[in-house]
């Protein structure tokens, strides 16, 4: 089954290769189907924006389209940076101009217990009969006062979860994509569709 992943995201694109890495399912990227589009994430959901970029690859290809929009929202800054993750700190901005901002922005809460945050990852998916669904996942965890761990990508060097006592920049790239938000919801799909 070949599926195209609606982003050239290489981070992304390597997280959902390896957690389908033992099931029949192919996935292309647009820049492995030459697809050049620029998608416009004027939703105020994940899930909007999710439906978003799945329609207008949709709208190029007649081929099964998947596509994410995801996140991190922080409970003290009521649910920011939101849709906005990606460029809180700006449009352009570095994974560490982002971070350097959501840490300023929580300087005042001190209790750990306090900074509860989540990771949230919506799924879109429109089938060979043009039929979209919505998948969700999500992953609870709480933010450090400074950054952790050399790998991940995004968020993860801030992001502590709980289990593994240890930030998701300090994870395995197979820990992490056991519990992670995108992998709960690629679950959830691959539920729906029947793929084992």
């Amino acid at each position: 089954m070949k599926i195209i992943a609606a982003t050239n995201n290489k981070g992304k694109l390597m997280e959902i290769e390896e957690i389908t890495r033992n099931l029949d399912i192919v996935v292309r990227s647009l820049s492995d189907e030459g697809i050049k589009v620029e998608f416009e994430e004027t939703g105020t959901t994940f899930e909007e924006n999710a439906l978003i970029k799945a329609r207008t690859v949709r709208s190029i290809t007649n081929a099964p389209v998947l596509s994410d929009d995801s996140g991190l929202e922080v409970d003290a800054l009521f649910g920011a940076p939101g849709v906005y993750t990606s460029r809180y700190a700006g449009e352009g901005a570095t994974d560490d101009e982002n971070i350097d901002k959501l840490l300023f922005a929580m300087k005042d809460v001190k209790n750990e217990k306090k900074r509860t945050a989540r990771f949230v990852c919506a799924l879109a998916y429109i089938d060979e009969k043009g039929e979209e669904h919505i998948y969700r996942g999500e992953c609870e965890g709480r933010l450090t006062f400074e950054r952790k761990g050399k790998d991940g990508m995004g968020y993860d060097p801030v992001f502590y979860y709980p289990p593994y006592k240890m930030t998701f920049a300090e994870c395995s790239h197979e820990m992490k994509n056991a519990v992670s938000h995108r992998s709960a919801a690629l679950k959830k799909f691959f539920e729906d569709v029947k793929i084992k």
